[in-house]
């Protein structure tokens, strides 16, 4: 066992000399990156410690949409950023597939956050991984189950664990700078869970997310019912993380080193992954009823998510069932949300899992349909067994979910405690993107399915483009709201996503550590309601929510895009316990 002491005071221990010199460079990299945020430098170069050099290139685009003029040979204010770079991929671990942990309540897990070796299509890179795979570890337990998971950080990042849409202790929600401190490279920090709701769950790291997660540091947790018949039977489970990965021939695409890119629309991706992988395929027999729990984790993608054909009828969300289960013909899942769907496959085929789309092409003005296949579904020729064909085509009525929420329906009608603007302000950007934005025929679309301005997107930094929730009534934006709740308090909360701003954009809204419904849309009373932790709000569009505060702390309010997040678009609120003098 070998101790080193860093630059800055801090203590790791290593249990090998491989690891002991991985870190050491690590730790250089890391030294060399917060350097480079204070330094004059060339943005169009970056050097590493080897001597290697990563270099700004041209993005992916398609070359139907235009170069601006005056941006040919423009790149990002800010360097280049790869894990690894000039470190040969084999001397770290080659990721391996997720395992399945089964956590009974009292138990306890280890999870390391590390650099592992990816190959995705005929590229062989370096990537990150919870305990070395690809997603991170599935956790399982039973509702009302607590485990502790003892985090170890040994990327050459700091980060935090967040344990998206549990409502557990404060201290565990994972937010640094309020809930806890960074966890440096080499460090580590504890955490306990509790299981308190059925359902679908995910974990990821709360700093750098626009890297980290998107680089593989998410994982989900999935929190069974203690009800056998909480759900109508299903032939078989299959638990879905759908995500992208921006890459062209030279492998990944470099991220912003002190500030994200893509700051305006979020990071889209052009490798579609379903649970970290490209080649995703099922085999079922004739009849089957597949429940699929789909959890999108993305940057900036909502996918809308089809069965080619197959009835499929969903069942459950974020935080609970639905009222009652529905018929579909697909699936829209923004950024950070969950659904749970079931599935049945009738005819001896193969069926492709696809997210089927209208883009859009801002400089021609045009929509076109646009199809990416995530994976496929093979139909054999055995008939289900046992056939439940029955209770599929019958549509559930949840009373236990319609009582819980009809507690809540004498603040429906309400005027609402809080007002929301969602908007944006710019500076510093290239004058070609600013004259592009103020055509007034620019169409902006409610939802943003694709990256129609790939070139604009990737120059506009986080620090030239400011995300903003604004309280409409007092004016404070982001963390000066400061709102403050006592528990058991039931607030309407209204948001606007105020479509007359410099470049309007769809955000996936999260807010930690409780939980709300969605009243409405545009003033349409929503028919079937679901307890959530996140909703998509579009481009001008106005939400209603009634947030049920009942759970103490400091907690964090968010756009789920995480260049959104890294531009500002954050706020605190606070939840008092009653006992609480204050």
């Amino acid at each position: 066992m070998s101790t080193l002491r860093t630059r800055n005071g801090r203590r790791i221990t290593f249990d090998s000399c491989f690891h002991l010199s991985l870190i050491l460079c690590l730790s250089l990299m890391s030294v060399h990156s917060a350097r480079g945020q204070d330094m004059q430098m060339d943005h169009a170069r970056m050097e590493t410690t080897t001597g290697d050099s990563l270099m700004w290139r041209m993005p992916p685009m398609n070359m139907a949409m235009p170069m601006l003029p005056g941006l040919k040979n423009a790149v990002p204010m800010t360097g280049p950023y790869l894990p690894g770079v000039g470190l040969d991929p084999m001397m770290f671990p080659e990721a391996k597939p997720r395992e399945i942990l089964e956590m009974a309540d009292g138990d306890s897990l280890r999870l390391e956050a590390s650099l592992i070796r990816r190959t995705i299509g005929e590229r062989t890179f370096i990537m990150y991984g919870y305990n070395g795979q690809y997603p991170g570890p599935l956790i399982r337990a039973d509702q009302g189950a607590t485990i502790t998971v003892h985090f170890v950080n040994n990327i050459e990042l700091p980060t935090t664990v967040h344990w998206h849409g549990l409502r557990l202790d404060n201290a565990s929600d994972g937010v640094p700078g309020v809930t806890q401190d960074p966890v440096f490279t080499g460090e580590s920090f504890t955490y306990t869970l509790h299981f308190r709701d059925t359902g679908l769950y995910w974990y990821h790291p709360h700093m750098r997310e626009d890297i980290q997660q998107d680089l593989g540091l998410y994982g989900n947790m999935l929190v069974d019912p203690l009800e056998p018949d909480y759900y109508a039977p299903a032939n078989r489970e299959e638990v879905i993380i759908l995500d992208d990965l921006l890459m062209d021939a030279a492998g990944l695409f470099p991220f912003g080193e002190s500030t994200p890119t893509h700051a305006l629309m979020g990071r889209f991706g052009n490798v579609m992954l379903v649970n970290g992988q490209t080649s995703y395929s099922l085999s079922v027999n004739r009849g089957d009823v597949v429940r699929f729990y789909l959890t999108n984790v993305a940057n900036s993608r909502t996918f809308n998510v089809v069965f080619d054909g197959a009835p499929i009828k969903i069942v459950a969300s974020d935080v609970s069932k639905f009222e009652r289960e529905q018929w579909v013909e697909s699936i829209v899942i923004s950024p950070a949300e969950r659904y749970v769907v079931d599935v049945r496959f009738e005819e001896d085929r193969t069926y492709r899992m696809t997210n089927t789309i209208q883009a859009i092409n801002h400089f021609r003005g045009e929509f076109y349909p646009h199809v990416d296949t995530l994976g496929t579904i093979r139909v054999n020729q055995t008939a289900a067994s046992p056939d439940f064909s029955k209770s599929f085509s019958t549509l559930r009525e949840n009373s236990d979910v319609q009582d819980d929420i009809d507690r809540y329906r004498q603040y429906f009608d309400r005027e609402p405690d809080h007002s929301l603007e969602l908007t944006v302000r710019v500076h510093n950007l290239p004058l070609s993107i600013v004259r592009m934005m103020e055509i007034d025929t620019l169409y902006i679309p409610p939802m943003e399915w694709n990256d129609a301005m790939p070139m604009m997107n990737w120059l506009s930094g986080g620090d030239q483009v400011e995300w903003i929730i604004r309280d409409i009534d007092t004016g404070r934006e982001n963390m000066d709201l400061g709102w403050k709740f006592r528990t058991g308090d039931v607030s309407k909360i209204r948001i606007f996503n105020n479509p007359r701003t410099f470049h309007p954009m769809n955000h996936p809204f999260h807010m930690h550590g409780q939980r709300f419904l969605v009243l409405s849309f545009d003033g349409v009373p929503n028919p079937n309601m679901v307890w959530k932790d996140t909703v998509i709000i579009p481009v001008g569009s106005t939400v209603d929510i009634l947030l049920d505060t009942d759970n103490p702390g400091k907690w964090m309010a968010h756009c789920h895009i995480a260049e959104h997040l890294h531009a500002g678009m954050m706020m605190m609120f606070e939840v008092v316990d009653e006992l609480d003098p204050q």
